[in-house]
């Protein structure tokens, strides 16, 4: 499976406003972060869970030992852009912590239950981060 091919074809059909194959466009956010080794621009789609006005994005990796490269570019710059629905904005990234991560993880993974599953899998603590925008 070439991830970065799905990702790019997922893209595509994001921003062209039809059908994106296998995934429910109302679930899926695109993601744009600023490279930490040469600064440039990386859009990742990616399921999200609206909270109010931010939008909940997972680094669960699929329960990989690694964080995924997104959220390792946002820890770098916060500054990230997003694309949701037919909106498009400049927004600030922010990993939860404490028990605003508790309660809110705890949530998550009754609704999605796969990312207990992804827990289980690594030893690492999944980070949940808040996108709000700008």
């Amino acid at each position: 499976m070439d991830v970065k091919e799905i990702n790019r074809r997922t893209i595509a059909q994001f921003r062209a406003g039809g059908e994106i194959e296998g995934l429910q466009r109302d679930r899926l956010v695109l993601l744009t972060t600023i490279g930490r080794r040469r600064g440039a621009p990386h859009t990742t789609p990616m399921m999200y869970h609206r909270d109010g006005d931010r939008l909940l994005v997972v680094g669960s990796n699929a329960g990989a030992p690694k964080h995924p490269d997104w959220y390792l570019n946002l820890r770098e710059n916060p500054h990230v852009t997003v694309e949701v629905s037919e909106q498009t904005y400049p927004a600030l990234a922010a990993t939860l912590t404490g028990d605003d991560r508790a309660v809110t993880w705890a949530v998550l993974k009754n609704t999605y239950p796969f990312f207990a599953e992804h827990e289980m899998q690594t030893a690492r603590l999944i980070p949940v981060v808040a996108l709000t925008p700008a």
